[in-house]
């Protein structure tokens, strides 16, 4: 029997029982939809993020003074300090360094008129946008001549503009941070990203933020919190990385045996340890579908025992005219293969109208993404197809095992 004369057998049984083998599909339609959907989401969700972290820098380290848990055990007081930032940004000591941006940042109360919010303030340099992407939307970015004056000027997150001014014009305006004055002077384009308060918040001048809010001095110069060292390229993260330790354990007289008293962070370690906890996320999704996808073929293995019961008489009447075995069976099997590869492409339809329906969709500054590729849709048609193959293995061979005198004997 021929794998034609074997479709077209398979699909008049399978007219012929209509509604048996809608609901025998469903399982399956359920299965390949969801896996499909998480596969999609989880890749727009992985894109997303690694745009996000990459908007950072790849081939930028940030070093960060240790934490007050950290101070208080080791009795170290020292702190990251401007002094420190411009001994980093020495291309004589550091070759691999291409650029220096400290930072600071803190929540501070932001009133215009009578709208009041709590926002984070950030104390930058104008540098910082060779390693940030900050697109000012109107307006211009804080100057060197700004930080050199510590002028009180200020530069709007988008969300922190909208919940100070709603729909008014913010340009040339004056808030106040924390009581002190500072004048608008910029806008920026809202980013949006998966973590809360995205665009939230409100650029000074790192020396006016440390002259007129932070209040704090200490021995070593003028504190701040965060150095994002940007390296010439991303092959000399490694060698740029050493080269900051080594100057900054050099300036905080740190002994051999001793600890550094900073953290660097390096963001292509970030960015392999997010990928990895990605790929585990898209696994997991995907095993929740593939659960479906068991039970759906559950469901067709079952249908199929039940058809070769009801077809006892025809495996009989097939077997006494010459039938092998291996007929019955690719008879049996296609069957299964057929309903499960129907299932599959179904499922794939549904699949995409939700991938369509969540596409793009803004969700607290995040746009969802789920992109709908070739491959996703190959492996589901193939993982239903295998599925089906599987499901209709033992019933094909309980088919092609009777034997054909009593078969005919059935009632």
């Amino acid at each position: 029997m021929s794998i034609k004369d074997c479709l077209a057998t398979s699909l008049q049984v399978l007219r012929a029982n209509k509604l048996r083998s809608g609901l025998t599909m469903l399982g399956i339609v359920i299965g390949v939809s969801s896996v499909v959907f998480m596969i999609s989401f989880g890749r727009g969700h992985e894109a997303n993020l690694m745009a996000i972290f990459k908007s950072m820098g790849a081939d930028v380290i940030y070093v960060t003074s240790a934490s007050q848990m950290t101070d208080q055990i080791s009795g170290i007081t020292r702190k990251l300090t401007m002094d420190d930032a411009e001994a980093l940004a020495n291309s004589s000591r550091l070759p691999s360094v291409a650029l220096v941006s400290p930072f600071t940042e803190k929540m501070a109360t932001v009133t215009y008129a009578n709208q009041k919010v709590s926002t984070d303030i950030m104390g930058m340099v104008p540098s910082i946008r060779s390693i940030i992407d900050y697109p000012i939307e109107r307006g211009v970015y804080i100057s060197d001549a700004d930080v050199m004056s510590a002028a009180s000027v200020a530069v709007l997150g988008a969300t922190a503009r909208t919940n100070l001014f709603k729909d008014e014009d913010a340009l040339g305006k004056n808030v106040r941070v924390d009581g002190r004055v500072f004048e608008v002077v910029g806008l920026l384009e809202a980013k949006g990203g998966f973590l809360p308060g995205a665009d939230d918040f409100v650029m000074i001048p790192i020396t006016a933020m440390q002259a007129k809010l932070m209040g704090e001095t200490t021995s070593e110069g003028r504190p701040v919190q965060t150095i994002a060292v940007k390296a010439i390229s991303s092959d000399l993260v490694g060698s740029a990385k050493d080269e900051v330790i080594s100057v900054l354990r050099q300036r905080h007289h740190i002994r051999e045996e001793e600890s550094n008293d900073f953290y660097v962070m390096d963001m292509r370690e970030i960015l392999d340890k997010m990928k990895q906890a990605l790929e585990v996320f898209q696994l997991f999704l995907a095993s929740v579908g593939a659960i479906s996808l068991v039970i759906g073929g559950v469901g067709i293995m079952n249908i199929m025992l039940v058809s070769v019961t009801e077809r006892t008489r025809e495996i009989g009447i097939r077997k006494a005219v010459g039938a092998k075995k291996i007929d019955i069976m690719k008879q049996f099997l296609v069957e299964s293969a057929i309903l499960s590869l129907a299932g599959g492409i179904v499922g794939i339809f549904v699949a995409l109208i939700f991938v369509l329906m969540v596409t793009g969709v803004n969700v607290g500054g995040y746009t969802v993404q789920a992109p709908f590729t070739a491959d996703i849709v190959l492996l589901a048609l193939g993982v239903a197809t295998f599925i089906g193959i599987a499901s209709g293995l033992y019933p094909a061979y309980h088919a092609a095992g009777m034997d054909p005198v009593e078969s005919l004997r059935y009632q």
